[in-house]
Formats: structure tokens, sequence, C-alpha cells
């Protein structure tokens, strides 16, 4: 019996006092030698594929000047969807469910873009504080929400990625530690039902990877 339900998301083992479990992080690199293959393999097209479609995605959100930035967004769609894919293996940690994780993904990408912004294009950005059309006496309200929404953007990118990851390895570690005192029926549909939680996941893990890599890319667009 876990003495804490969160415990199965802290970051406990290690060597020499160094916590390894955070290595799991960049075993995404390990697939990156299949793209290098002489003959592509089916993995390696289907990926290819991925960023292509990505690449064209982000090509058409992003303003003229900034076009080759999307590399920079499908790198980091990269590292999120293989970080969450490979979280849903046994006994791999899954460093996207904690929030040391996104926010550093996500606030030194806000700050460079929000000092880009402000020192090249500070008018435009004065601008994005009252929409177009907002009635005189509501633009100060306006200035206000438009700025706590831009600074509250890296936190909630952060939040909603850590979030999605932890509820549904709550749920699925919920089900399973019931599993031992049910009856041999009852864990079939117990076993059924975690597959479908398994598969669901998965989607999650590839959905919210989109969601952070198109959210920065729109924030990106906004700054030009």
């Amino acid at each position: 019996m876990m003495a804490n339900l969160f415990s199965i998301f802290e970051p406990s083992s290690s060597i020499f006092s160094l916590s390894t479990n955070w290595m799991s992080t960049f075993l995404g690199l390990l697939f990156i030698p299949y793209l290098y293959w002489a003959s592509p393999s089916r993995w390696s097209l289907m990926w290819s594929k991925i960023i292509q479609t990505l690449h064209k995605e982000f090509k058409a959100l992003l303003p003229s000047s900034l076009t080759g930035t999307s590399t920079l967004f499908i790198g980091l769609f990269s590292l999120i969807v293989f970080n969450n894919f490979l979280g849903l293996l046994p006994y791999v940690f899954t460093s996207s469910s904690h929030l040391a994780m996104t926010l550093s993904l996500s606030l030194p990408l806000w700050v460079t873009l929000m000092t880009f912004g402000w020192l090249n294009h500070t008018q435009h950005m004065f601008a994005h504080l009252v929409p177009q059309g907002t009635p005189f006496v509501l633009m100060p309200f306006m200035v206000l929400i438009e700025t706590i929404s831009n600074f509250i953007r890296p936190g909630t990118l952060a939040v909603r990625l850590a979030a999605n990851m932890i509820a549904g390895h709550l749920l699925l570690t919920l089900l399973g530690s019931t599993g031992p005192s049910l009856s041999l029926s009852i864990l079939s549909i117990l076993i059924f039902s975690q597959i479908l939680l398994l598969i669901l996941e998965a989607a999650v893990a590839v959905i919210q990877s989109y969601v952070f890599a198109v959210l920065s890319t729109l924030y990106t667009s906004e700054i030009n």
C-alpha cells in the first residue's frame, strides 16, 4: 500500500546521490539513429511524414520573417511526445508530469519571445494590449486583462501538460492497485478497461504535445 498516492511521480531513484529518473527525458535520443539507416524503416518514414506535416502547419501559422523557427517547435514537439510516450512504459519516469520539467520548457520560451517582441516591435506589443474596436472606457481594463493573460501563458502551458499527464497516470495507478482484491471475472473487466485507458493515454500524449507546440507557435506569431 502506498503511503502517498503521488509517490509514483517522485524521482527517487539515484546513484551516488544523483537522481537518475530524470535521465529518462533523453531516451528519445535513442530513436535518432533509425533516421540514418541506409534502408529507411517504416518508423523513420512515418516520423519524416509527421515532421513534414508539422513543418507545413507551423510555417502557415508563423509570419514570413520567423519561418525558420518552425524547426524549434518541431524539436519541442518531438521532445514532449517521446517523453510522454516512453512514460507509459513500466518503470520509466515521466518527467513531463512535473512542473519542474514543463516550466523549464515554457518559461524560457516565453521570456525570450517577450524580450524579443518588446525590444524590436514595441509599438506592435503595445497595440496588442488593446484589441481593435475596444471602447475608450474599457481600454484600461482591457490592458490589465491582456497583461495578466500574457503573464500567465507560461504557467498555463506548463500546468496543462503536467496535469494531463498526472491525471491519466493516477487513474491507471488507482485502478491497478485494486486488482489483487478482485475476483477473476471482475479482474478481466479491469484489465480490459486498463487497456482502453492506456490507448486513451497514448492519444493524450500526442494531443498534449501538439497543443503545447501549436500554442507556442501562436504566441510567437503575435510578437511580429
